[in-house]
């Protein structure tokens, strides 16, 4: 099931203005950028010991982020990730108890791990994301 929490998403309109006003503001550094092709974003993500900020920004107009930052231009916090033993097996579970995932668990994030979402009305108002981590 559920092992602990990964991190927070936050849209962002540029990952480089973002990452200049962590770095004067509060000395936070990102990590390398990556993009994920299939969800349609860049992602950069700062590094906090027991989780991590993802800094995500469209790379495409039809992204799922382009449609977030029309509603926020400035950006801001689109999901927080779970990590869990097993994506399939947690979505099944959850299911049987009337939630709805989004997602049928083949789904993938920019470091290959299979990921699901839950909708934000079964999970106190937030989307949340759920992540396979092994080790």
């Amino acid at each position: 099931m559920i092992t602990g929490l990964s991190h927070v998403s936050i849209v962002v309109p540029s990952l480089e203005a973002a990452a200049r006003e962590l770095d004067s503001k509060y000395g936070l550094k990102i990590g390398a950028i990556n993009v994920n092709a299939e969800q349609g974003v860049r992602l950069a993500y700062v590094e906090l010991g027991n989780a991590k900020i993802e800094l995500m920004e469209p790379s495409r107009p039809d992204s799922p982020v382009t449609r977030f930052l029309e509603r926020n231009p400035r950006g801001g916090i689109h999901h927080f990730c779970l990590n869990v033993d097993d994506v399939a097996a947690t979505s099944d579970a959850v299911r049987t108890k009337g939630v709805r995932v989004l997602g049928d668990g083949t789904q993938r994030n920019a470091q290959g791990e299979r990921i699901a979402f839950v909708h934000p009305q079964d999970f106190l108002g937030a989307l949340v994301e759920l992540e396979e981590h092994h080790g």
